[in-house]
C-alpha cells in the first residue's frame, strides 16, 4: 500500500515529497476503525509548528482531510459500523498518510458524511470550514447583526467565511486583489433563484483602488467593523510583490469599531504600542486562528464533533458551497504537494 509522506528538509532547504510503500498492523486498536479512503485534501505543512509540539520523524505523512467508507471498526467503537461512509482530518500526529488506500484513525476524529455530498468535495472543504467556523463562532462570536470583513473573500477560506456569515445574518464587506476576483465577488448569491448579493460591497485592493479606512467607514457609516478576519497582514510598510497586497496591520486595526475583533491567521504578528494603544481605545481584541488546536488537544473534543457534524451537513444542504476543486490521481500528488507548500492558498485533492 502507498501513500505520500514528506522527508523532513535540513535547514533551509525545500522538502521532498515522496510516494513510498506503508503497512498497517494486523489487529486495530479499540476505538480505531478502518477505513477505505476514496478522497483526500492536500494542506501545506506547518514544519515549525510540528517540531514545536514535539513530532520528529524522518517521513511525516502527508494528507490529512479525508473521505471514506469504514471497512471495520475496533471492539469498543459505537459511533460507526462498516459500510458507513464517513469524514474528517486526521490528527498532526497521525502514523497514516491520508493517501493511503487504507488507513486506521480513531473514531473520534470523524463524522458521518450526508449521501448526496460528494467525498471530494468536503475533502477538499473540510478544513477551510474548520478554519471559518473556528474564526466567526468561536473566537469572534458572531451573532446577527454584526458587521464582518472578510480580507480576500474569494479564497477558498474567504469564501466559506461569507457563505457561514451570511446565513447568520451578518453583514459582509471583503476585498478582492484582482479585478477577476471582484467580478466573481459581487456576483455570488445565496443560492439559485435569489438576486440578492451575498456581500454587501466589494473593496479592491489591487493598483490604484481607493483607501481600506473610508471605503469600509463609508459602508459602516463611520462606526466600523465588529468583525475582521484576515488570512494574512503585512508587518511593515515596504513589502514587494503579492505580500504588497496584503492587508497593513494598522488598516486592520483602524476599521475595527468600538469592541471590535480581529481574527488573524498571522503566526508572528507584532503589534507595536501605537497599535496596543488604539486597540485599548476601541476596547478591541485580537485572537489568532490555529486550525491545529482542535486535534492538538483532546480538551473539547465533543465540541470539534459538532462543529464538523454541523460543516457538514451545511455543505449539503447548500448553505456552504466550496468552489469546485479538481481531483487529480494519486502519481500526481508529489508534484501537487509541492505547489501548495509554495502557494498555501492553492487547493488540490486526490481521488483515490
Amino acid at each position: 500500500m502507498k501513500g505520500l509522506f514528506c522527508q523532513a528538509a535540513k535547514s533551509d532547504a525545500e522538502p521532498k515529497f515522496v510516494i513510498q510503500e506503508t503497512t498497517l498492523p494486523d489487529v486495530l486498536g479499540k476505538h480505531q476503525i478502518r477505513v477505505k479512503v476514496k478522497a483526500c485534501g492536500l494542506s501545506p505543512l506547518d514544519f515549525k509548528l510540528i517540531q514545536e509540539v514535539g513530532i520528529q520523524k524522518d517521513f511525516l505523512p502527508v494528507g490529512r482531510e479525508v473521505a471514506g467508507v469504514v471497512l471495520e471498526v475496533g471492539p469498543k467503537v459505537t459511533s460507526f459500523q462498516p459500510e458507513d461512509e464517513v469524514v474528517g482530518v486526521l490528527p498532526l500526529d497521525s502514523l497514516c498518510s491520508g493517501l493511503c488506500e487504507v488507513i486506521d484513525v480513531d473514531e473520534y476524529y470523524l463524522v458521518q458524511k450526508p449521501e448526496k455530498l460528494s467525498s471530494v468535495c468536503v475533502a477538499g472543504a473540510l478544513r477551510d470550514g474548520v478554519c471559518a467556523y473556528t474564526a466567526l463562532h468561536t473566537h469572534a462570536r458572531m451573532a446577527a447583526g454584526h458587521t464582518l470583513l472578510v480580507m480576500d473573500g474569494a479564497s477558498p477560506f474567504g469564501l466559506m467565511c461569507i457563505q457561514l456569515a451570511c446565513y447568520h445574518g451578518v453583514k459582509v464587506l471583503t476585498t478582492s486583489p484582482s479585478p477577476q476576483k471582484q467580478t466573481f465577488l459581487e456576483q455570488l448569491r445565496p443560492s439559485i433563484g435569489i438576486q440578492d448579493p451575498l456581500v454587501a460591497r466589494v473593496i479592491p485592493v489591487h493598483n490604484g483602488s481607493p483607501d481600506l479606512l473610508s471605503a469600509v467607514l463609508e459602508e459602516t457609516g463611520g462606526l466600523g467593523v465588529d468583525i475582521v478576519v484576515d488570512s494574512e497582514v503585512r508587518l511593515h510598510g515596504d513589502e514587494e510583490g503579492e505580500e504588497k497586497l496584503l492587508p497593513h496591520k494598522h488598516d486592520i486595526i483602524s476599521v475595527l469599531g468600538v469592541g471590535g475583533h480581529w481574527v488573524t491567521s498571522h503566526k508572528n504578528l507584532q503589534l507595536d504600542p501605537p497599535d496596543c494603544r488604539l486597540l485599548y481605545l476601541k476596547s478591541a481584541s485580537v485572537s489568532f486562528l490555529n486550525p491545529e488546536v482542535w486535534t492538538a488537544s483532546s480538551a473539547q473534543q465533543g465540541r470539534y464533533l459538532h462543529i464538523l457534524k454541523d460543516i457538514v451537513e451545511k455543505m449539503a444542504a447548500g448553505v456552504l458551497r466550496p468552489q469546485t476543486q479538481e481531483a487529480v490521481p494519486l502519481y500526481e500528488a508529489t508534484v501537487a504537494m509541492e505547489t501548495i507548500q509554495r502557494h498555501p492558498k492553492k487547493k488540490v485533492v486526490v481521488q483515490l
